[in-house]
């Protein structure tokens, strides 16, 4: 990597939020257990911190997160949270049970990941930062009144909101695997007086890099003509990953990095937020490759000693091969769906 392209990125301020007492309670979730841990180990073993400035972050209270979820929602997950109890007859109504159980101190980790974006945004909104980081948020799925897909609360919608206070317009990216809820066909474009500030660009299974590449690029190249965006909140969940247990994309954390740095050369505010991402090495993988790409930082090929490195084997590798999955997307139907979103960003005012 050339002397001019360290400079270049030197120059961008990135704040990552971290604190030890962050990570102990994300790893509590079950379904990513320990996966916080793996992120900044990995972070830390490639010696990415010394680039950032790590802002601690504080807990959300009931006011800040209700700026989004009702009020009777969060009161139930405040009561359930404090005895685990499992039985309420009300919690199946808050979407509670099945994939977001109700465990000991879930309130707790809600308020906790719902104030790091908060805290994230807030840095953004006073201009300390131009990028800020949150890999253990991008809980896309909650609802307003409900638990979903393993999210209690959404806070990249409450990083949204709390960077609307001093932008008209946030731009809200996610490349996860599984879109929000409530969304997800091409022809999904938002309602009432969102019609047309939502894109859907549905995909088949077995996308690659340069495919996934050119669909970004085509449609965020109009999306960012047509609404002019002052700030960006970008989710980067890592279920699209060859070789996670969601079995359906075959990408590679170069693919979305190449994604990330398009975003990027907007020179934005922008909020970067984690998600999906179930082969737990593989995300942290991707994420720490995408943190290099913030900070324009070469990373080695070698998996670094460090606490969890015997999760890494057998290859000890950053690198992530694609599997030999087929991508069922044929060019003539991807460039169907491109050719309808586009015509749909027109009505965009």
């Amino acid at each position: 990597m050339s002397d001019d392209h360290n400079l270049r990125n030197v120059k961008r301020n990135v704040d990552y939020i971290y604190s030890p007492e962050y990570v102990e309670i994300c790893d509590s979730l079950s379904k990513v257990q320990n996966r916080a841990s793996m992120v900044h180990s990995l972070i830390e073993a490639y010696g990415l911190t010394k680039y950032m400035k790590i802002l601690k972050p504080q807990a959300a209270s009931m006011e800040q997160m209700a700026a989004f979820h009702t009020g009777s929602y969060l009161e139930h997950l405040h009561k359930i949270s404090q005895d685990g109890d499992n039985d309420d007859p009300q919690s199946s109504d808050f979407g509670l049970g099945y994939d977001c159980p109700v465990v000991e101190g879930i309130f707790d980790y809600a308020a906790a990941v719902g104030g790091a974006s908060l805290t994230a945004a807030q840095s953004l909104v006073d201009g300390k930062c131009d990028v800020a980081i949150n890999w253990a948020g991008g809980w896309h799925h909650a609802k307003k009144d409900e638990a979903s897909g393993f999210c209690y609360v959404n806070d990249a919608v409450l990083g949204i909101l709390k960077l609307r206070e001093k932008y008209d317009r946030v731009l809200y990216i996610d490349v996860d695997l599984h879109h929000g809820d409530g969304t997800g066909d091409v022809t999904d474009t938002g309602l009432g007086k969102g019609r047309w500030y939502t894109v859907n660009v549905p995909l088949e299974d077995g996308i690659g890099d340069d495919r996934y590449y050119h669909v970004f690029t085509s449609v965020m190249q109009q999306v960012q003509t047509m609404f002019n965006p002052e700030a960006v909140v970008m989710q980067l969940g890592a279920d699209t990953i060859a070789g996670d247990p969601m079995c359906s994309f075959n990408m590679t954390p170069v693919g979305i990095g190449r994604c990330l740095q398009y975003v990027l050369e907007w020179e934005l505010p922008t909020l970067l937020l984690g998600g999906g991402g179930y082969n737990l090495a593989n995300t942290a993988r991707c994420w720490v490759y995408l943190t290099g790409t913030v900070l324009g930082q070469s990373l080695a090929s070698e998996i670094p000693d460090h606490e969890f490195f015997t999760e890494y084997g057998p290859d000890y590798s950053l690198e992530i091969s694609p599997s030999c999955r087929p991508d069922r997307n044929e060019a003539q139907h991807v460039d169907r769906v491109i050719s309808t979103v586009r015509a749909n960003l027109k009505n965009v005012v």
